[in-house]
C-alpha cells in the first residue's frame, strides 16, 4: 500500500509549489513510511509516501509520468505482452510496464490489471491527468476542485484537507447518507465539493477540454450462469478461493481470526499451503477462535480487547475523516496496531456473505420478491402497507431493499433533522441509490440485484473502508481475498440455487469448507457490540449530551428537541436506539475533526 496525491491545472499551467504537493502527501505518510517523492513541472505536481520495499516514484519514462497505490499480480503477463510488441522494457517494474501499458492500450490498460490500485498518471504530449481505481474499490481516491480552478487528489480526505484552499463546507445530503447507511457512500462526501472516484471507474483530465468521465470500466455482472453440478461447483469455488488466498500471501503474511466463519475459511485455505505456521490474531481469548488456532497450529496471538472501546473513538474518527458508524472498526484499529508487531500483511474473511449470497437478508428478499411476483403493483400497497409486519411487501423491490439495509429509518432520521434540513433535502432518500443500483444491476433475478447492489454500493465505502483505514492506520496492509474480482465474477454466475440453497441448515460457505471446518463453526455468526448497553450505563451521560453538542449544533442542520426526545426514550426504556446514538456520537466527533 501507499498513498499518492497531486494537483493539475485543467487550464492555463499555473505553478505548482512542490511544498504545496509534499504538503498533502506528508498528510498520508501513514500509508507509506519509507519515504516520499515528488515531481513538478508546469500546471502539474505528483507525490507519493513509499511503504517498505516500494517502487520509488513518481515514476518517469519520457512525457509520461506515474504515480500508484497497489498490489498488482500478474506483472510477468505484462512483461511477455509488451515485450513481444516491442516494448524496450528495462527494470520490468510496475511503474515503467505501467507507462509501457499507457502508450499500447490507454485506459483499456485497467481491463488486463489483476489486483488493487488506484493511480495517477500524467501524459506530458497530451497534456492530460488520468485518475483510476480497480475494480472493488480496494484502494481509496479522493479528488475535488479548488478556487483557483485547479484539481487536487490523494488518496485519502485528509490528503486534500492540507491544502489551505479546501473549503470545509459539510453537504447535508451527506449527512442524511450517513445517518441512512452508516457511511458515507463513494458518490458522496461529507465535504461538499469533493468526489470519491467510485470502484471500477476512471477520469481523463485534459487541459483546455472536457473532462471525461467519471467513466466505469468494470463492474460486477449476473446475467452469465456456470454449468455443472451443485458439488461440482462447489468444488471449483474452492479451487478458486484457494487462488485468491494463495496469491495475497508472502513470507510474512497473518491473518485475522473473529466470530466470522470467513475468517475460519482463510484461516483453513492459508495453512493448506504455507509450511510455517500461520500467524493469527483475534480479540479476546474466546473459545471459537482458539478453537480455529488449535486446529490449524497457527502461531495465535489473543489481544486483550481495550476497555472501554470507545476511548479509541478520537483515533478512529483521525483514521478515517468522514464519520464511520461501524464500532467493529474500534477493535479492528487494535488488533491492527498488534498484528504489526508480528507480520508484514493480514488477510481477512470480509466480503464473503455479500460475494456467496450468505447474507440472511437475501433469502428474505429472494423470498419477498417471490411474493410480490404473484400480484399487480397497484395491489401491493393496499394489501400490505396498512400492516407493520407485511409493509415491505407494499413496496417496489429497490425501495424494500433499500429499507433493509438502512440502519435508521426514514421516519426517524426526519425526526432528528430540523424543519429547515427538511426542506433543503426536498425528498432527497439514500435508499434510492438502492433502487437505481438494482434497476441498473446485470443479473437475472431478485437475488443477482441484490448482491450487485451490494458489491457496488456497501462493499466498498463499507467493508473495504474499514479493512483499509484501520489498516493503514497501524501501517499495515489488511487483504481481502474473498472480494478477488475472478472469484467475485465466478460466484456471480453459480445459479441462484446454488448460492441460496441450504443442505444440514449450511450457506453455501458451509457446503464449501464442510469438509475443512466444524460445523459449528460454519454456522456461527459474530455477535453485535452491545450498543444499547453502553448507551444505558457508561455511555448514558455522553448521550445526554448530544443536544447540546457544538458539533452537531453549528450546523444548524438538526432539531435539538429531536434529539433529546432520542436519548429520553432510549434510557426509560421506551425504545433501543443505541444504534442511532451510536451514529450521532461519531458524526459528532467527524464534524469537530473536519470543521476546524
Amino acid at each position: 500500500m501507499a498513498g499518492i496525491a497531486g494537483i493539475f491545472h485543467p487550464g492555463l499551467p499555473k505553478p505548482v509549489e512542490p511544498a504545496r504537493v509534499a504538503g498533502m502527501a506528508a498528510a498520508l505518510a501513514h500509508r507509506g513510511p519509507a519515504g516520499q517523492g515528488v515531481w513538478t513541472a508546469a500546471g502539474i505536481g505528483l507525490a507519493h509516501r513509499r511503504p517498505d520495499g516500494g517502487d520509488e516514484q513518481p515514476f518517469r519514462d519520457g512525457e509520461l509520468v506515474l504515480v500508484y497505490d497497489g498490489e498488482l499480480r500478474n506483472a510477468a503477463e505484462w512483461r511477455s505482452e509488451l515485450s513481444a510488441r516491442g516494448a524496450a522494457i528495462r527494470s520490468g517494474a510496475w511503474p515503467e510496464l505501467l507507462l509501457h501499458g499507457w502508450r499500447f492500450w490507454g485506459p483499456a490498460m485497467l481491463d488486463r490489471l489483476s489486483g488493487a490500485f488506484a493511480l495517477a498518471l500524467y501524459d506530458g504530449e497530451r497534456r492530460m491527468l488520468f485518475l483510476a481505481r480497480d475494480r472493488l474499490g480496494e484502494r481509496p481516491l479522493h479528488y475535488t476542485e479548488l478556487a483557483d480552478g485547479s484539481v487536487a487528489f490523494a488518496s485519502e480526505l485528509k490528503g486534500l484537507l492540507a491544502h489551505p484552499l479546501l473549503r470545509r463546507q459539510p453537504d447535508l445530503r451527506a449527512v442524511e447518507d450517513y445517518l441512512a447507511l452508516g457511511y458515507v457512500p463513494d458518490d458522496a462526501c461529507l465535504l461538499a465539493g469533493v468526489h470519491k472516484l467510485g470502484a471500477g471507474r476512471w477520469l481523463m483530465i485534459e487541459r483546455g477540454r472536457d473532462v471525461v468521465g467519471p467513466r466505469r470500466w468494470w463492474r460486477p455482472d449476473f446475467t452469465r450462469r456456470a454449468a455443472g453440478s451443485s458439488a461440482g461447483l462447489c468444488d471449483e469455488l474452492l479451487d478458486r478461493m484457494r487462488t485468491a488466498v494463495r496469491s495475497r500471501m508472502d513470507g510474512g503474511t497473518g491473518a485475522f481470526l473473529t466470530d466470522e466463519a470467513a475468517s475460519a475459511a482463510v484461516v483453513a485455505l492459508m495453512a493448506e499451503a504455507s509450511r510455517p505456521a500461520v500467524t493469527t490474531v483475534s480479540a479476546g481469548t474466546g473459545a471459537n477462535t482458539r478453537a480455529v488456532a488449535e486446529r490449524f497450529r497457527t502461531a495465535h496471538y489473543p489481544q486483550p480487547v481495550r476497555s472501554p472501546p470507545w476511548e479509541a473513538l478520537d483515533r478512529m474518527t483521525a483514521a478515517f475523516d468522514e464519520p464511520f458508524a461501524d464500532p467493529e472498526a474500534l477493535v479492528a484499529m487494535d488488533l491492527a496496531v498488534a498484528a504489526r508487531r508480528y507480520v508484514s500483511s493480514m488477510l481477512a474473511g470480509d466480503g464473503a456473505d455479500e460475494v456467496t449470497g450468505g447474507h440472511e437478508r437475501y433469502r428474505a428478499h429472494w423470498t419477498a420478491e417471490r411474493v410480490r411476483a404473484l400480484m399487480p403493483p397497484v395491489w401491493r400497497q393496499p394489501l400490505f402497507g396498512r400492516v407493520r409486519s407485511l409493509a415491505a411487501l407494499g413496496l417496489s423491490s429497490g425501495d424494500a431493499y433499500g429499507r433493509a439495509v438502512s440502519l435508521t429509518a426514514p421516519d426517524l432520521r426526519a425526526r432528528l433533522l430540523s424543519a429547515r434540513s427538511r426542506r433543503l433535502l426536498a425528498g432527497y432518500r439514500p435508499e434510492d441509490r438502492y433502487v437505481a443500483a438494482m434497476a441498473e444491476a446485470p443479473g437475472r433475478d431478485a437475488l443477482d440485484r441484490a448482491q450487485y447492489a451490494d458489491l457496488t454500493l456497501a462493499v466498498p465505502a463499507g467493508a473495504l473502508t474499514r479493512l483499509d483505514r484501520t489498516g493503514m492506520a497501524a501501517g499495515l496492509p489488511v487483504r481481502a481475498p474473498m472480494l478477488d474480482a475472478e472469484l467475485v465474477t465466478f460466484c456471480a454466475s453459480l445459479p441462484s440455487s446454488v448460492r441460496l440453497g441450504r443442505k444440514a441448515g449450511l450457506s453455501l460457505m458451509g457446503r464449501v469448507f464442510r469438509e475443512h471446518l466444524p460445523v459449528e463453526i460454519l454456522r456461527r455468526r459474530a455477535a453485535p457490540p452491545p450498543l444499547d448497553a453502553w448507551f444505558h450505563g457508561p455511555l448514558a451521560e455522553t448521550a445526554a449530551a448530544l443536544p447540546r453538542s457544538p458539533g452537531l449544533a453549528a450546523t444548524g442542520w438538526f432539531d435539538v428537541e429531536g434529539i433529546a426526545d432520542l436519548v429520553a426514550r432510549h434510557r426509560a426504556g421506551r425504545g433501543e436506539h443505541g444504534r442511532t446514538l451510536w451514529q450521532l456520537l461519531v458524526l459528532e466527533r467527524s464534524l469537530a475533526r473536519l470543521l476546524v
